[in-house]
């Protein structure tokens, strides 16, 4: 069986990013730059004041010095004069410093009075002022390829005067999930029964990678049906495959492919939960095959499908960071497979995380998977661990899953 780590470098080492296109600014958050953006203009576009005040020539503004106020600078309406020795300008936050001014005295070390403004404090030169350019100057990369694109990013693009942005095309995620025992959510379950939470749990993921999701209809345990399902996956950029990976009488899913020209890279990792995955590629589609119970299909979509759906995307980031974490709780020395624990985090009295795993871990409690914080990683043949010892950990409820 192969490693989690030799998986996800075979997972991702053929996958190429979608082609660009361009979006309008308002549809931009979520996507991911698809090529390096430029400044358009110097940020601020000119010296401009950092504060409400005055704009003086510092050498000639002292504490007790009186100055005739001889105009004002709003902003957005520059002062089209020129400031003397012997002159000061009304000037407000975000305004344009006036030529011959060098200084901002703040209005709450200042007095006005019938045109003339009296200094409490001494004005020092290059004071409260925000020189042009320095947030960014024309021509400057203000956000690199491969950055996902979020609030912030989508203000700084607006701020370099940018209406429309070049990011990469959306991958489609062809999602197929399999077996007799299915419903979808709403329906009336027949005995034997269970609603459908993969497809659906796997779409959501899906979108907060940055992929459009496509839910195929449920395949029932039979391969010719199967294959004809995912034999119209060909305009898709990834298939993921739920259910029928394992070695059952019913576990289809394999052979059935097959039929439209599966290539198998590998099937079985050492990880738990989620031992029988899949990976190939019918023709240009790489395929996934992940594990039916649906704790084994999420944990395995985090680990292997999101980083490869942020590749497609264009990520320059891809991998699901790891983090550092104190146990919350004893754990028993680990067998030759890497575990991936589901969790509760909180604060320990330092203000450090205390990643607690939850006592039952069965692959198919998606409740405790819901109310879960962070996955605890358990590298194979690990030995016991006590309370306190840190512990690595991948945090969900930083993922937007």
């Amino acid at each position: 069986m192969l490693s989690v780590s030799e998986a996800q470098e075979r997972i991702l080492a053929e996958l190429i990013p979608m082609g660009p296109e361009l979006v309008p600014l308002a549809e931009a958050w979520g996507r991911v730059a698809g090529a390096g953006i430029a400044a358009r203009l110097d940020n601020p576009p000119a010296d401009i004041s950092a504060m409400d005040g005055y704009a003086v020539q510092a050498a000639h503004c002292r504490a007790g010095t009186t100055l005739p106020v001889i105009g004002e600078s709003p902003a957005g309406h520059p002062f089209p004069g020129v400031v003397t020795p012997d002159g000061c300008v009304r000037i407000y936050t975000g305004s344009v410093m006036p030529n011959g001014a060098d200084s901002v005295l703040i209005q709450e070390n200042a007095t006005e009075s019938d045109g003339r403004m009296t200094a409490s404090a001494d004005a020092q030169a290059g004071r409260h002022i925000r020189r042009r350019g320095q947030d960014f100057a024309l021509g400057q990369i203000v956000v690199a390829p491969g950055r996902l694109l979020l609030a912030r990013e989508v203000g700084l693009i607006a701020a370099a005067n940018h209406a429309w942005v070049p990011v990469h095309r959306k991958p489609t995620v062809a999602i197929l999930a399999t077996g007799d025992e299915i419903a979808l959510p709403g329906e009336t379950i027949a005995p034997g029964g269970i609603a459908n939470s993969n497809a659906p749990m796997l779409a959501a993921l899906v979108r907060a990678c940055g992929g459009t999701p496509v839910m195929l209809p449920i395949a029932r345990d039979d391969e010719a049906e199967i294959a004809r399902l995912a034999q119209g996956v060909e305009s898709a950029d990834l298939l993921l495959t739920v259910g029928g990976a394992s070695v059952g009488r019913y576990d289809l899913v394999q052979r059935a492919l097959e039929r439209i020209g599966l290539s198998v890279d590998f099937w079985k990792i050492a990880m738990r939960p989620g031992k029988p995955l899949m990976h190939g590629r019918i023709g240009r589609v790489p395929v996934l095959g992940l594990p039916g119970n649906p704790v084994a299909a999420m944990i395995c979509a985090i680990v292997f499908a999101m980083p490869a759906i942020r590749v497609l995307a264009g990520r320059s980031d891809p991998m699901v960071a790891y983090d550092l974490a104190t146990l919350g709780g004893d754990l028993p020395a680990n067998d030759h497979r890497a575990d991936h624990l589901r969790a509760r985090l909180d604060r320990a009295a330092d203000g450090s995380l205390l990643a607690t795993a939850f006592p039952r871990q069965d692959s198919a409690m998606l409740r405790t998977l819901a109310d879960s914080q962070a996955l605890i990683l358990r590298a194979p043949h690990a030995p016991a661990a006590r309370t306190g010892e840190p512990c690595r950990i991948i945090r969900l409820d930083t993922l937007s899953i």
